[in-house]
């Protein structure tokens, strides 16, 4: 293994929850009078935290989303999660292989921490990921693509970013870990490898995973 330290994203990498977070998404949107297709919000906030919907808006069309819009938006999306959510295919494997080899793993994630665990206790990922090895954007008061989270989580776990990998799924994230200096992965599945540009490399199918990092 090349790398010591695996920094796994977690929405559409560990859980496949992006189809359902960003229809959610695109429909409050619109609810609330700003017009979001689901490709729109895939385009501007897939991998970035809730305050970049919020900046977006205001920068757009000088408004200010309502006040309980976090939670509401959060409280419609974990009943989602609860209803529908699924483990991303063959991300178990690449789990047991990274226990297996005694390589160490964690989670970065732009989405809370509750969001992240409610994820994992749907899909049963929840074993995998003890409390020291999640980490998310609230730790750092910044989502992606600033390097904030990586660089967090890289320090938390006691490795140099040059010795960490992150594998990714969004243009924003493989933008956060190049600003971290890590090498990163991008992963195929739902976006386009010409979207991920910068990434070490690219794969679609998760059983391709641990062959690359070796």
């Amino acid at each position: 293994m090349r790398y010591d330290l695996v920094i796994l994203d977690n929405d559409g990498v560990l859980v496949d929850s992006e189809p359902i977070a960003n229809t959610i998404l695109a429909g409050y949107l619109t609810e609330l009078g700003h017009p979001t297709t689901y490709e729109d919000s895939l385009r501007d906030y897939m991998g970035a935290a809730v305050h970049r919907v919020h900046d977006l808006i205001r920068e757009r069309t000088g408004q200010a989303l309502p006040a309980d819009f976090d939670d509401t938006l959060h409280a419609r999306t974990f009943a989602a999660f609860e209803r529908e959510l699924s483990a991303v295919d063959g991300v178990t494997e690449v789990l047991e292989k990274l226990q297996a080899d005694a390589v160490p793993y964690c989670v970065a994630s732009s989405g809370s921490h509750e969001r992240i665990r409610v994820g994992h206790r749907r899909t049963g990922l929840d074993r995998w990921f003890t409390d020291g090895i999640v980490f998310s954007a609230q730790d750092v008061g910044k989502g992606k693509p600033a390097p904030d989270l990586f660089l967090h989580a890289a320090e938390r776990m006691g490795v140099s970013p040059e010795r960490c990998v992150v594998v990714e799924d969004s243009r924003l994230g493989v933008q956060a870990a190049l600003a971290a200096g890590m090498d990163v992965y991008g992963f195929t599945a739902m976006t386009a490898e010409d979207e991920l540009r910068g990434a070490y490399g690219h794969f679609r199918a998760m059983t391709e995973l641990p062959a690359l990092l070796v």
